[in-house]
């Protein structure tokens, strides 16, 4: 009887996040590129986006270091990575580095247009956030001057969760 009720409770959440993307998606096409800000109610967020992707893009939060998410990063090729909340393109694998950190890290955005940065004080310290600047989602946050041998000496540290990987063999932009 305890399983039965065990199994009902948990269900729907399972059949919830059937539709849900995988936490860092790979697909075989580049996604249309948003021509205007991506603006949708919580409730349409919610819809678009699994449990852990809402957290950190509507709500700052951060997954796990050296998760499964990180490991596949890792072993990804080369291509491009979109803002899972609204399709932008925000890196490339070409200013992909492993700072040995525990999240995907970048020197650099692959179109500056469509990062935004801000500094936030959550931590009780300053730390420049970055956002995607199409849909205002969380990303992470960039440090300066931690002296990676990279040519901005600068680490955005990413979550992966939050991003969508193309491979170069289908990315043709």
């Amino acid at each position: 009887m305890k399983m039965a009720i065990l199994l009902a409770a948990i269900a729907p959440l399972l059949l919830v996040n059937c539709k849900k993307q995988d936490p860092m998606a790979t697909q075989s096409t580049p996604p249309e590129q948003p021509e205007a800000k991506v603006e949708l109610t919580n409730a349409e967020w919610k819809e678009k986006l699994t449990p852990e992707q809402y957290r950190i893009l509507r709500e700052a939060g951060t997954e796990a270091a050296n998760g499964e998410v990180y490991h596949e990063f890792k072993e990804q090729g080369t291509g491009s990575y979109f803002c899972a909340g609204c399709d932008t393109k925000l890196f490339s694998s070409n200013e992909k580095f492993d700072s040995k950190c525990g999240w995907p890290s970048f020197y650099d955005p692959a179109d500056a247009q469509n990062i935004v940065t801000d500094t936030d004080f959550d931590l009780g310290y300053a730390r420049t956030e970055v956002r995607c600047k199409n849909c205002d989602g969380h990303l992470g946050h960039v440090f300066l001057g931690e002296g990676f041998n990279t040519p901005t000496d600068k680490r955005y540290c990413i979550n992966g969760t939050v991003l969508k990987f193309v491979p170069d063999s289908v990315d043709k932009e």
